[in-house]
């Protein structure tokens, strides 16, 4: 797939437009937006993501289309993961509920840079190494384990949450003077003629931060549905697009997906069996049978996002069914 440069460019300028738009029509000024609101622009997100598979169905070609909307279900529903812990984050600083908007939009933007980041960094190692789908493979089903573990840890104790003092947090409130209070949605304040980082810049700073560990599993999640830097970076794009909405609009929902963290630990292990698979098949390392490839089936792109979406189907309605009657089959006993 070859993507031109003056399409790269039209891309970039289009995403940065739609985040500044977001910014002066819904960010700027500061307010708790209603389920109306939210779920209006959600849909209008998705919507837009949707088209914009539907233009790579009709201008590109059919595979890259199911490799793109797979690559978008896979980050749309991880990121809906972020959540929780954006919910912890922001409960940790006590944001404001009018100036959660501003700091989720800035934290989407940062995420967004990082990731871009982190696509440039995975393509060129797959172009120089083609054996680390071995080690994408391997870190994506560890991941899955540890995904389904620490959601059994946080069962078994609650309490045990994430807070604000992470490295990053705790190297900012060293080396810059730091206030305790929130000076309407500024950044930075002065008092008494000396400037302050306020906990605005902070909660900001602590949310883009945390996504870097998101992305260790989600940028070789994506790569193991799509090669293709520009499916990659557009899946990514536009799953993060919207996810400030996503935000209010599933609030007090979240709870409600007790499942979801199974659901995504199981669509990481397929992914990472998928990558695998794919390191056998193109295989050259000389340890692994004579440095030949291995036939093994290759799993379509088809079969990919069949089994994504149905595991997301699935977790949903167990979580929104069984798992709503769970705490009270527990307060029974």
């Amino acid at each position: 797939m070859e993507i031109h440069a003056w399409v790269w460019y039209a891309t970039f300028a289009g995403i940065i437009a739609l985040f500044i738009f977001d910014f002066f029509a819904h960010v700027r000024k500061p307010h708790e937006p209603t389920f109306k609101e939210s779920a209006w622009w959600s849909a209008f997100y998705i919507g837009l993501a949707i088209l914009f598979g539907f233009g790579m169905w009709f201008f590109v070609d059919g595979n890259f289309a199911g490799q793109y909307f797979a690559g978008f279900v896979t980050e749309k529903a991880l990121s809906v993961d972020n959540l929780f812990v954006f919910v912890l984050i922001m409960a940790s600083f006590n944001v404001p509920r009018a100036y959660q908007q501003k700091v989720l939009l800035v934290g989407i933007v940062i995420a967004l840079v990082l990731r871009g980041i982190f696509i440039a960094v995975g393509a060129a190692a797959i172009n120089a190494w083609a054996w680390i789908f071995y080690l994408f493979g391997a870190f994506l089903v560890y991941t899955a384990i540890k995904l389904v573990v620490d959601h059994l840890k946080h069962n078994d104790d609650p309490d045990e949450n994430e807070t604000a003092d992470n490295a990053t947090i705790r190297f900012f409130r060293k080396f810059f003077p730091t206030t305790e209070e929130y000076h309407s949605d500024r950044l930075t304040t002065k008092i008494n003629g000396k400037r302050f980082i306020t906990p605005m810049l902070l909660v900001m700073v602590a949310i883009g931060s945390t996504d870097i560990l998101f992305a260790l599993d989600s940028i070789p999640a994506i790569f193991g549905l799509t090669q293709e830097p520009y499916i990659v970076f557009t899946a990514n794009a536009f799953a993060l697009m919207g996810l400030r909405q996503l935000f209010f609009l599933l609030d007090g929902l979240l709870d409600r997906l007790v499942y979801l963290s199974y659901g995504l630990g199981a669509i990481l292990a397929f992914i990472g069996v998928k990558l695998v698979f794919h390191a056998l098949h193109e295989n050259n390392l000389p340890f692994i049978n004579g440095g030949q490839h291995v036939s093994v089936p290759e799993i379509s792109i088809g079969l990919s996002l069949s089994v994504i979406l149905g595991i997301l189907v699935v977790t949903t309605v167990l979580s929104l069914t069984v798992g709503k009657k769970a705490p009270e089959l527990e307060q029974s006993k």
